[in-house]
C-alpha cells in the first residue's frame, strides 16, 4: 500500500486517497500529521519516468526564478516507483495579473544562468510524457549548435517509426533549418521547462504561478514559447510581461513552427490520428 510506503520513506503515519490513473501512472493525496503531498507511482519498469521528472523539478527550483512543486521524495522499493510531491492548492487562472506574473517569472527562469558552457542539452535523457528525449550536449553553441541539437536530438529521433511519409518530410525540415535563422538571431541556452502547455501550468492562492511535469533541456527559450501556443495560447497578459524583460526576435513567428512540429510528432507517436496529419501539413508549410 502507498500509505505504508510513505510510511518507510517518511515516517509517521499517512491516509491515502487515490485520485486518478494515466497512461504513466497512478496518482494519490497523502495526508500525514504535518503535510499534504501528491503521490505518483509507476511500475519499475518506469521508474526513470519519475526520476527524471523529479530531476527536472529540482533543476527548476535550484534556479529560484519560478514556482514549481518541492520534491519531497522520489525512490523504488520491491513494488513500483513513487513520485512525492508537495500538495498545492490551485486557484481561477482568471484573476487579475496572473498572465503578467507568468510572463515575468518565464522570462526571469528563460534568463537564469544555464549550465552546459553555452551548449544546448542536459545531463541526461527524460521523457516528453510518454517519450524518451534525447538531451545530448551539442558539439558546440550558438546557432549552428542549436540547429544540430534541433535535428539530431529532437526532431530525427521523433521521426523513426513513424509511418512514411513523415520521416522522410522531417528530413526535409531538417534540412531547411539554417534557412528559418537568416534573421540573424542567435539561440542563446536557456533552461526550459521543454512541455509547457496550459495544462503543466497553474495559480496558486497567492496569484503566484507554478509549473509542473517537466521535459527540462538547455535550449533557445523560442522552443519554449512555441509550445505554449500550440494547443491554446498563454493567458491574457502574458505577452507584454514576457517581452518587458525578454526579447522576442524578428524570426520567431517564421521558427515557431518547427518547434511545434516536435510535440505533434511527439503526439502522433503517443496517439496516432490526426497528429500525424497534422505533422505533415506543418512539414510541407517549413519547406514550402
Amino acid at each position: 500500500m502507498v500509505a505504508n510506503r510513505l510510511s518507510a520513506r517518511l515516517g509517521g503515519a499517512w491516509k491515502v486517497r487515490a485520485l486518478g490513473a494515466s497512461s504513466f501512472c497512478d496518482t494519490w493525496r497523502a495526508e500525514g500529521a504535518a503535510e499534504a503531498l501528491f503521490v505518483k507511482s509507476t511500475s519499475q519498469t518506469r521508474a526513470d519516468v519519475l526520476q527524471a521528472e523529479a530531476d527536472g523539478l529540482a533543476a527548476l527550483a535550484a534556479t529560484r526564478r519560478i514556482r514549481v512543486p518541492a520534491v519531497a521524495a522520489c525512490w523504488n522499493d520491491a513494488d513500483s516507483a513513487l513520485l512525492a510531491l508537495e500538495w498545492l492548492d490551485f486557484a481561477p487562472q482568471e484573476s487579475r495579473g496572473f498572465g503578467a506574473r507568468l510572463g515575468h517569472a518565464l522570462a526571469a527562469l528563460h534568463h537564469a544562468p544555464a549550465p552546459g558552457d553555452g551548449r544546448f542539452g542536459w545531463s541526461r535523457d527524460n521523457w516528453l510524457g510518454g517519450t524518451p528525449q534525447r538531451n545530448r550536449w551539442s558539439a558546440q553553441g550558438g546557432r549552428d549548435g542549436w540547429i544540430a541539437f534541433v535535428g539530431q536530438q529532437r526532431l530525427l529521433p521523433l521521426a523513426q517509426c513513424l509511418a512514411a511519409p513523415l520521416p522522410h518530410a522531417v528530413q526535409q525540415v531538417v534540412s531547411a533549418l539554417p534557412s528559418l535563422f537568416d534573421d540573424g538571431h542567435v539561440p542563446r541556452p536557456a533552461l526550459i521547462h521543454g512541455d509547457l502547455w496550459s495544462g503543466n501550468w497553474a495559480c496558486l492562492r497567492s496569484g503566484e504561478p507554478v509549473i509542473f511535469d517537466p521535459a527540462v533541456s538547455v535550449s533557445d527559450a523560442e522552443a519554449e514559447l512555441a509550445m505554449m501556443e500550440l494547443f491554446g495560447a498563454p493567458p491574457a497578459g502574458f505577452w507584454p510581461a514576457y517581452c518587458e524583460r525578454a526579447s522576442l526576435a524578428e524570426g520567431y513567428a517564421r521558427r515557431r513552427s518547427v518547434y511545434q512540429l516536435v510535440h505533434l510528432l511527439n503526439h502522433t507517436r503517443l496517439f496516432g490520428g490526426g497528429y500525424a496529419r497534422q505533422a505533415l501539413a506543418l512539414c510541407e508549410s517549413i519547406c514550402g
